[in-house]
């Protein structure tokens, strides 16, 4: 589905439509929010890149230049437009700077209470008619719009990573989400050359953490029980359905931590079927949290047991 109009069901709403978008704010400079403000940049906005302090902001625009260098290397970016993209993105530990912003997207830790106090601040200094969206992979976005004064004006983007790479946003409608929101972050998502699905209920997980934690959990099991080592357990979902990356590279990708996280979310509003497997807590519990620490899934050796001690 590509970013555009909504169903003739949906259209209406009588919402006033915020100004028209020239200039957003990122607010969060991890790995997410510097890939996001990357896209954005790139699709030829005024890019405002966000966070507390120095350090962060410094090592978002390292990792983009690089990011922007590999891809004119590689001849699918030429110098000039990798330039234009780099001059693009200003960066401020004033979250009062998005002031100047037509929209704001949220891309700070997975953390309900940090977005939540995190959004109250951006509603407080952003113009009256911006969206403010949330890249949440599966809070309740009710939760998060409450946070505000302008509930139909919040709304879920959820990207995926690496976001310069991943064609998909899956968007988020809440409760209190207008039809105009809607559709105008549709067509926003569409001129950051991304496609587009529509969560339509608000619930935990939405559509793509749902799909992607039963899989995991599943090869998880499959690790545990002795029935395939994590390498052929990853293979197989590359080879026999085409997926790019395993379930388990993807959960080591993600973080374990995060993984671990979610799965126990979604027990709790969905059941036994969500519920993770001991060699994940085990892993987590040991501190392997996939890439990030350099131990996980991946280096398993021998794969953990259901009966291993």
């Amino acid at each position: 589905m590509g970013g555009g109009a909504v169903s003739g069901r949906e259209a209406g709403g009588g919402a006033v439509s915020g100004p028209e978008v020239k200039r957003i704010a990122v607010i969060g400079a991890g790995e997410m929010g510097a890939g996001i403000a990357q896209v954005v940049a790139g699709a030829g906005f005024a890019t405002l890149l966000v966070d507390v302090s120095a350090p962060p902001l410094a090592a978002a625009r390292e990792r983009i230049e690089r990011d922007l260098g590999r891809a004119v290397e590689r001849g699918r970016l030429d110098a000039a437009a990798a330039e234009a993209t780099l001059a693009a993105i200003e960066t401020s530990s004033e979250i009062d700077a998005v002031a100047t912003a037509d929209h704001v997207i949220e891309a700070v830790t997975e953390d309900l209470a940090v977005k939540e106090k995190v959004l109250g601040l951006v509603d407080a200094a952003a113009p009256a008619g911006a969206i403010i969206a949330s890249n949440t992979s599966q809070f309740s976005i009710a939760s998060l719009a409450l946070a505000t004064g302008r509930p139909d004006r919040v709304i879920g983007t959820h990207w995926f990573n690496p976001p310069p790479a991943m064609r998909l946003i899956e968007v988020v409608r809440g409760p209190h989400t207008s039809d105009t929101t809607l559709a105008e972050t549709l067509e926003l998502c569409g001129r950051f050359g991304k496609e587009t699905i529509v969560c339509r209920k608000d619930s935990q997980g939405f559509i793509t953490s749902r799909l992607i934690i039963a899989l995991i959990l599943e090869a998880a099991r499959i690790v545990e029980e002795g029935i395939g080592d994590p390498a052929d357990v990853n293979r197989a979902c590359r080879l026999a359905f085409n997926h790019a990356m395993g379930p388990l590279d993807t959960a080591d990708l993600s973080g374990l931590d995060t993984v671990l996280m979610i799965c126990e979310r979604l027990t709790e509003h969905y059941g036994e079927r969500y519920r993770p497997p001991q060699n994940l807590r085990a892993l987590v519990n040991a501190g392997n949290y996939g890439r990030k620490t350099g131990g996980g899934f991946d280096t398993l050796d021998p794969p953990v047991a259901a009966d291993a001690g």
